[in-house]
């Protein structure tokens, strides 16, 4: 689906309530006003229903402005609002929900009329607030990596590698815009937004007010438990992302990898650094006229073919072992059923180190055969203790209980993390019992690949069997009678 063909569904669906209201309760005011109460209505109970299938992965986009934010803010004159960023971003997960129940409250709101002015000087505050977003998305690719946001000086040619975030997660993953279509929808939505503000008695009522109130208050109390279910007792009831059951994780990243191999330069886009002027030269004649085109006078941008399938997060599927290196191609090879534990973050803290002083005893072979003592040695190490949270500890209790079992039938079981210093996870496997292989990858796959903290996958080779939030994991008993047969 693309936005355009969403918006005419929804316009569609507009258009039908605005017929019904109009014939059957005759409670239109004003034609216009009634259709875009309807659009804009019901395009923001949808756009907040697909966040409140998976709030986290609001929660994450948040995490990712507000992290922006705060190092955009701190280097201007208004560094003063910069530590508001962290605070908000402790509380990113109840924030989250919020703006979500907010989002399809506003939306009912507006379909029925409810408290006309308040809806529509709220949608005008949401919608301004959310072109903010997406502005910023999209206006950071003219900024250099080098220059502040607020640098306008230094502002120079659109590079899309230069957006702080890559996408606004306007509707969430089951329907991804380019940064510049997200910003421009929002701009078209102030329009409708400023006419309910400076026309909202045209608005229509539909129903009676205790019914337009219980309807409000079914709407936060279902939508809030809707949101809890999908990320604090469950993982989301559909799965939009591209880890989900029945991918063939490997096959997968194998095809998006080739189809990034087979895409073809078409031109460039040469930018005159004087003048600021841009043209578009096809590659072959480039080429042929390279002498034309210096460095000095000209930046260059490649202009490529779109990749033959959708790359997704999969294509950095990429994991590192405990030193360090590259371990992506032996977990590739691996055969059979095994266990995936996904834990992107360790909730515990450092709280000190002390110095323990160790011998290193060097042996060597005597004359008779027998191994004596060569060279005794002593060296300080620093052990480093953490404290950790309680509530976390209970979650892998059951994990490594069942993951025991597992092993105990030869059935792999291995961690990803984040990278984090191995005497932590060193610690952290001691607290836990948790003795297995632990590998590390980026957090931001790890968020994607389950919303759960810690959250356990069974794959079969490269193929995902099923996927379960720490609150919904089985027995291995269960596990294996339904999936291992």
């Amino acid at each position: 689906m693309t936005i355009f063909t969403l918006i005419l569904y929804v316009a569609i669906v507009a258009a039908l309530f605005t017929l019904v209201t109009k014939f059957v309760l005759k409670k239109v005011n004003n034609l216009l006003v009634s259709f875009l109460q309807h659009f804009c209505g019901v395009l923001f109970v949808f756009s907040g229903f697909v966040k409140a299938i998976d709030p986290l992965g609001t929660a994450y986009k948040m995490e990712q402005y507000f992290a922006k934010f705060e190092s955009t803010f701190e280097e201007t004159w208004v560094s003063f609002i910069a530590p508001l960023f962290p605070m908000l971003t402790k509380y990113v997960n109840g924030f989250s929900v919020f703006m979500i129940v907010f989002e399809i409250l506003l939306g009912v709101m507006l379909i029925t009329g409810s408290s006309r002015r308040f809806t529509a000087w709220a949608f005008f505050l949401l919608v301004l607030f959310f072109t903010f977003l997406t502005g910023f998305t999209y206006l950071t690719g003219f900024v250099p990596t080098e220059a502040n946001f607020f640098d306008f000086g230094k502002w120079g040619p659109f590079v899309e590698t230069n957006m702080q975030v890559t996408d606004c997660g306007c509707f969430g993953d089951f329907l991804k815009l380019k940064p510049k279509v997200s910003f421009l929808k929002d701009i078209f939505l102030l329009v409708p937004a400023l006419i309910f503000t400076f026309g909202f008695r045209k608005m229509h009522q539909l129903f009676t007010l205790p019914v337009r109130s219980l309807l409000n208050v079914a709407t936060v109390l279902g939508i809030t438990l809707y949101c809890f279910n999908n990320y604090i007792w469950d993982i989301p009831a559909i799965n939009f992302r591209p880890f989900k059951p029945g991918v063939d994780v490997v096959k997968q990243k194998e095809a998006e990898e080739k189809a990034l191999q087979d895409v073809k330069i078409l031109a460039y886009r040469l930018t005159e650094k004087k003048t600021g002027k841009v043209i578009e030269v096809p590659y072959d004649q480039f080429l042929k006229e390279l002498d034309k085109y210096p460095g000095e006078k000209y930046e260059f941008d490649q202009v490529k073919s779109e990749p033959a399938i959708p790359i997704t997060k999969i294509n950095d599927f990429d994991l590192t072992g405990p030193d360090g290196s590259s371990v992506t191609e032996d977990w590739k090879s691996i055969k059979g059923y095994h266990f995936m534990i996904v834990a992107y973050k360790l909730y515990g803290e450092e709280t000190g180190s002390r110095t323990e002083t160790v011998q290193d005893t060097v042996f060597k072979t005597g004359p008779d055969s027998t191994r004596v003592v060569d060279s005794i040695s002593t060296r300080s190490i620093t052990i480093k203790s953490y404290e950790w949270d309680e509530h976390y500890l209970t979650k892998w209790k059951k994990v490594v209980e069942e993951m025991t079992k597992a092993d105990k039938a030869d059935i792999m079981v291995y961690a990803i993390t984040s990278p984090y210093d191995p005497a932590m996870i060193d610690a952290f496997k001691a607290k836990t019992g948790f003795d297995f292989l632990t590998l590390r990858a980026d957090d931001i796959l790890l968020k994607t690949i389950i919303r759960s903290n810690p959250g356990v996958l069974l794959f079969k080779d490269g193929t995902i069997l099923e996927d379960w939030h720490i609150r919904k994991l089985p027995s291995f008993e269960e596990i294996k009678a339904k999936y291992m047969k």
